[in-house]
């Protein structure tokens, strides 16, 4: 997929608030400073579309962007650790979980994970979720060119068998680095095929 245009379209703090549902949606999230707005940058050939932090929970509200006129990208409010209080970080779980279920359009959320770290409970219990509320995801892993060759697949060896605990089979993986853009082309390939297919794989909790 070639990328001929990324605007930003709208905030919003609830689902119902949304663009209207013309548009297939992808979404991103992933733990607070995992590189979520680098690699929406990447994927999207601009170097501000999403704003950059180096503070943690720099995204409080559900961001739509319109790309090639065609599909929604959708930069989703970061979970765990922010500083922010409690009760604000309440109400990014709330605002995240009622667009993941409710939001029609939504063909499949991105669940960004940093390469580096061995597996993280909030990560794997998010991922449960979802995989309990049968909503489509695939797995992105970040920060890959911080690490080695052999302890990035001894870390994604390990990410993969702690999944394997509980799921049947694993969903979608892709090995991404915003500084070397690796990964970008395989995402967007994924992206083109589920619009060509106008439906997404349901990956569910085993």
């Amino acid at each position: 997929m070639k990328i001929l245009s990324a605007e930003f379209l709208m905030s919003n703090t609830e689902w119902q608030k949304c663009p209207a549902p013309r548009n297939p949606e992808f979404a991103f999230i992933g733990r607070s400073n995992v590189g979520k707005s680098s690699l929406i940058n990447t994927l999207v050939d601009r170097k501000n579309l999403a704003k950059t932090s180096s503070t943690p929970g720099k995204t409080q509200t559900i961001n739509h962007f319109l790309v090639n006129n065609k599909w929604n990208l959708v930069d989703l409010p970061g979970y765990g650790y922010a500083s922010v209080s409690r009760l604000e970080r309440s109400n990014w779980g709330a605002m995240i979980e009622q667009y993941l279920i409710h939001r029609e359009n939504l063909y499949c959320t991105f669940v960004l994970i940093d390469s580096r770290l061995k597996p993280q409970k909030i990560d794997l219990e998010f991922i449960t979720w979802m995989g309990e509320q049968r909503l489509p995801l695939a797995i992105a892993l970040t920060k890959t060119d911080k690490l080695k060759q052999q302890e990035l697949s001894k870390s994604r060896k390990a990410f993969e068998e702690k999944l394997l605990e509980t799921w049947e089979e694993l969903p979608p993986i892709f090995v991404t680095s915003a500084e070397k853009k690796s990964g970008r082309d395989k995402i967007l390939s994924f992206i083109s095929e589920a619009l060509d297919k106008k439906v997404s794989s349901w990956w569910t909790k085993g």
